[in-house]
């Protein structure tokens, strides 16, 4: 009887994996320490799939026993182009256990670059989503000696077809009669490779090795602590580092992971209640928008109480973080200040406890009410949803890290969550500021290029030593190419992206990151991206949230008129006084002064930074039309090239 995963064992469980040599080693020890809890669950697949560590193990045996029988031996490359699923996992440790280096990608990508990255990678073998992504790609790969191509489908392939097309069952049949052959590894040898999408070029194959996983898997520890039995969502890509690294920190607990999506999460956040959930700041600005949606469709008096609670909270939370040394703007408080802060805080604790059973209880129910944590990674977390979910209890924990570092660098935790910071640098992790041109490290406070040594650093990029030189020094320093800084007590500021700096004409630096995350704290902001290298000012471009400013038009009694390319629907209230469309005064008007608004309330504030002009995209940025990377950040010079005409009009 599988234990049910919303109910963790009692009792702390530690498993030491220091001693351990390979990745795949962790699955024989989980399935004796945690046996029949459910390890993986996916509700929403054709079949409805859950398998308990016991069976875990078992089908990982059996599939890395028939990747063996098709003649997979140590060090050959497997691709795997295929999506979150439990077949994806046991594709990924099979593969590994097995003895080969799996090489990982989405099947989403474009069959071009999947085609490069089978070719670059000499990848021997194929296991694939499904026909279809065979089918794709197929044309491109006729000349690449694979074994066979493997599905993670339960699709019929034809017969006698070369290379030979097995589905998930046949796969599983090769090793029906033998047993899996050890593979002796060491940390040092590479398991897995994993092709950055990156914003510009061709993917690199960056080399993570055992060694840099099982760091990982270890030094997690100092930011969770999870139990057998706890619950959690994986809703990221897996084959991407961040979302893979922390599935296998999870499981290697003794947790129930449960694969859930954008479509589902909701329900399911219902349903499991979880605990953990590894995250991106994207996908919390969604809930946070669907909230403030939910909020707003309340009646005249709702709203003020609610409106009135945040306010008094934010208050208190203020309070709070400067008494505690806990206030990025007042890392070192006077002791007058610290008194106040103190007085304040305790000053306003009885109402936001108040507002707490009045209000936040139940934002933090519709949530699943039983999270202990999420980290958050692949950016930064704008000011607003670091209020907003400090207000409501919700702990959000941002780590930094590429995947050129395993993923994880730093991180905060429970015990110093500094927002604004991304924490402070894991165990055995170095990290320094340098002068981005000299290198030369710079004092304590300065911001400067960073740079990070460490136990995760990738052994380089395959088959690409020149690119591995430029980022990799004589001593072993990574190049981040992120800018940055850090505080007495080692957090880590992000200020933004070395490549990403707009230099305006007079030769003022602006980093657009954090301008970019106030600005869309807008309710009428969706997403923005910065332009303006070689102008005199800064500009835009803008896709509106098109619900919030056709409330805010019917607020005065007008229609919104949108071109047919904005493929949005309106309902226009029946008879509006006044019709506007995106280049009307009124409209204009509105996010001049929102962009004014948010920037300058910015601490620091430079006129620099001010916004002096903006255009609209109709287009959302999204993967499907390239302007996303598949973490969700802004292709910039993608977006940029794509709206040249629109930014150079901008300026003229």
């Amino acid at each position: 009887m599988a234990t049910n995963s919303s109910q963790p064992q009692s009792g702390k469980v530690k498993i030491d994996y220091h001693s351990i040599q390979s990745i795949s080693e962790i699955w024989s020890i989980a399935a004796r320490h945690f046996g029949e809890i459910v390890a993986l669950r996916d509700p929403h697949g054709e079949i409805e799939t859950s398998l308990t560590y016991v069976e875990l193990n078992q089908q990982l045996q059996r599939l890395a026993a028939g990747l063996q029988a098709l003649g997979v031996k140590g060090g050959d490359r497997v691709a795997l182009f295929a999506d979150n699923s439990p077949r994806w996992f046991l594709a990924d440790q099979g593969s590994i256990m097995a003895g080969a280096v799996d090489v990982v990608r989405s099947s989403q990508a474009p069959p071009e670059e999947l085609a490069y990255i089978v070719q670059n990678s000499g990848a021997t073998a194929l296991l694939l989503e499904n026909l279809a992504v065979w089918q794709r790609l197929e044309p491109l790969v006729k000349d690449q000696p694979l074994r066979f191509v493997g599905l993670l489908s339960d699709e019929t392939p034809g017969v006698g077809e070369s290379p030979r097309i097995l589905n998930f069952a046949q796969l599983f049949q090769e090793g029906a009669y033998g047993t899996v052959r050890a593979v002796p590894q060491q940390r040092q040898r590479l398991a897995t490779l994993l092709y950055t999408s990156g914003t510009t070029g061709k993917p690199k194959g960056v080399m993570i090795n055992h060694g840099n996983l099982i760091y990982e898997l270890n030094a997690l520890e100092s930011v969770l602590q999870p139990q057998p039995g706890e619950c959690s969502l994986s809703i990221l890509p897996t084959w991407h580092t961040f979302g893979r690294i922390v599935e296998y920190f999870l499981l290697s607990r003794g947790c129930t992971q449960v694969y859930t999506n954008i479509r589902h999460l909701k329900q399911d956040l219902q349903i499991y209640r979880p605990q953990f959930m590894a995250s991106v700041p994207r996908l919390w600005e969604s809930l946070y928008e669907g909230i403030q949606k939910k909020l707003k469709g309340q009646s005249g008096g709702q709203r003020w109480l609610v409106n009135t609670c945040f306010d008094l909270s934010q208050r208190y939370i203020h309070a709070r973080r400067t008494a505690q040394g806990l206030n990025l703007n007042s890392l070192t408080p006077a002791p007058a200040q610290k008194w106040g802060a103190r007085v304040q805080e305790l000053g306003f604790f009885p109402l936001h406890r108040l507002a707490d059973k009045l209000v936040y209880r139940k934002i933090r129910d519709a949530l699943g009410g039983n999270f202990k944590v999420s980290v958050s990674g692949g950016g930064s977390l704008a000011n607003h949803l670091e209020f907003f979910f400090e207000i409501v209890d919700i702990d959000l924990l941002v780590g930094y890290g590429l995947t050129e570092t395993s993923p994880v660098l730093t991180a905060r935790t429970t015990q110093r969550n500094l927002r604004g910071s991304a924490g402070q640098p894991l165990p055995e992790t170095e990290i320094k500021i340098v002068d981005p041109q000299t290198h030369q490290t710079l004092p304590q406070g300065s911001q400067g290029l960073i740079l990070a040594r460490g136990p995760q650093i990738m052994q380089g990029y395959y088959q690409n030593p020149a690119a591995t030189a430029k980022v990799i020094d004589s001593e072993g320093w990574f190049d981040t190419g992120d800018l940055g800084w850090m505080t007495a007590n080692r957090d880590l500021i992000i200020t933004g992206r070395a490549k990403d700096t707009i230099v305006l004409t007079n030769g003022e630096n602006i980093e657009p990151q954090p301008l970019e995350d106030a600005c869309v704290s807008s309710p009428y902001i969706d997403q923005l991206m910065l332009v303006g290298q070689d102008q005199r000012s800064l500009g835009a471009l803008i896709v509106p949230n098109w619900d919030a400013l056709q409330q805010w038009a019917m607020a005065q009694n007008a229609a919104l008129q949108l071109p047919a390319e904005a493929n949005v629907t309106l309902n226009p209230p029946p008879q509006p006084a006044q019709r506007w469309g995106l280049d009307s005064q009124p409209v204009q008007d509105l996010y001049q002064k929102e962009l004014f608004q948010r920037v300058s309330a910015r601490p620091g504030y430079r006129p620099d930074e001010r916004i002096s002009c903006f255009r609209f995209v109709l287009e959302p940025f999204s993967i499907e039309n390239g302007l996303l990377t598949q973490t969700l950040k802004i292709r910039r010079s993608v977006v940029s090239e794509r709206y040249r005409a629109m930014i150079d009009g901008m300026f003229c």
